[in-house]
């Protein structure tokens, strides 16, 4: 009914029709009463009613008295002099003061309503009583226990609503932070899965590709005095070729590498220091120190790309004759080391990952164990090769079966 007045549900909506009808009937009372009784004033007091009630009924159809305060108290005056006409002509009036507290408490601020309240309870006591020639207690009980009623009605759910009100704005911020969280998540999911898509790919197609650039750049080299040379190297491209679609379809498939397929770690990274050494011109030798025990998927495919991208970065910028690769199983540990003899680096003065030129590959090792709450060292020194060693925890009580990549 005003312009701070919320919107009406259908519980408000079936309590205004209520005191709609509640008005109508009062008025139409008063009028019959009047006829039945065949007052005098039978036709005056009718037509007032009906008047009050036109008046009454403008209310609720004027889109003014709906949106604005000002117009709502206007409105409420012009019904409430009307409503002092009727009750001076009949008695039956002062009943229609009850539906008028409800409107009034419900249009106008805390104080005026209840001030206006007041009085309409005081003048439909003095009307009844002036009516009556007399005035007794009990005449003064039915208007004021019925405006005690309507500012105890009317103010009760004017709190229950303001409850639901923060009820639902309360709901609606945690049903927003719900959502803002999982657009987060979903953020941060992305973000992760983009990452280890990266990693992936630096460490199978990026690192089988290269291999395969280098060895046809030798085939290259030897083409005109060696043939036999180039036919060996083309051969080496075209089986590492094989082993990087290979890779690319496990890889899309979410399978374990198929190094790791049908052996054991020690077994593959046996095999990668063979390939390594047979497609370049470096030695990879492996060692394995410890007792060998199963370990999660997860680890094996970390700790075999981790040696994969090592060796690679060895072949294209260490420029070493050899590479150490060692598979080590400690109590409470796994361990790879990759040592070489090249020439070696600064490590504080590394540049930035760049995608375009491949710099993924300690980036990426890094991720890899820190992932799964390991450790990665590096110690280089230019001119006297590099160490890089990689070390995962073992829990003794754990099941490695339950570990995914």
């Amino acid at each position: 009914m005003n312009t701070t007045a919320p919107s009406l549900t259908p519980t408000t909506r079936a309590l205004a029709w209520c005191l709609h009808v509640l008005v109508v009937a009062l008025l139409a009372l008063a009028a019959g009463r009047t006829v039945a009784d065949h007052s005098p004033h039978a036709g005056l007091i009718t037509a007032t009613a009906a008047a009050c009630a036109l008046v009454y009924a403008l209310g609720p159809v004027l889109p003014r008295v709906r949106r604005s305060r000002r117009a709502a108290a206007l409105w409420l005056a012009a019904v409430g002099a009307v409503w002092l006409v009727l009750l001076a002509l009949s008695a039956d009036g002062a009943w229609v003061a009850f539906p008028l507290y409800f409107l009034q408490l419900h249009l106008l601020s805390h104080r005026v309503g209840l001030a206006a309240v007041a009085a309409t309870a005081v003048v439909a006591i003095a009307g009844f009583a002036a009516h009556q020639d007399s005035f007794s207690t009990a005449m003064a009980v039915g208007p004021a226990l019925g405006a005690a009623v309507a500012v105890a009605v009317v103010w009760g759910y004017q709190a229950l609503y303001r409850e639901s009100e923060q009820r639902r704005r309360l709901i609606e911020e945690l049903t927003a932070t719900r959502a803002d969280l999982a657009t987060a998540q979903h953020a941060a999911g992305v973000l992760a899965e983009r990452e280890r898509l990266a990693r992936e790919i630096h460490d199978t197609l990026a690192q089988g590709l290269s291999s395969i650039q280098l060895l046809l750049r030798a085939a290259e080299r030897a083409l005109p005095n060696a043939p036999e040379n180039t036919a060996r190297y083309v051969d080496q491209a075209r089986q590492a070729a094989v082993d990087n679609l290979a890779e690319a379809r496990r890889f899309v498939a979410a399978l374990a590498p198929p190094a790791l397929v049908g052996t054991t770690l020690a077994g593959a990274l046996q095999r990668l220091c063979a390939t390594t050494s047979a497609r370049h011109r470096i030695t990879a030798r492996f060692h394995l120190t410890g007792d060998p025990r199963p370990l999660p998927t997860a680890y094996e495919v970390a700790l075999l790309r981790i040696a994969q991208s090592a060796l690679s970065n060895t072949v294209r910028h260490a420029g070493a004759a050899t590479a150490d690769v060692t598979l080590s199983y400690h109590g409470d540990h796994v361990a790879v080391d990759i040592v070489d003899d090249g020439r070696g680096f600064d490590p504080d003065q590394l540049p930035t990952p760049d995608p375009e030129a491949g710099g993924f590959g300690l980036t990426a090792m890094h991720a890899r164990v820190h992932a799964l709450g390991g450790a990665l060292t590096v110690q280089s020194t230019p001119c006297h090769g590099t160490a890089l060693a990689a070390r995962l925890p073992l829990d003794p009580d754990a099941d490695p079966a339950k570990a995914r990549p």
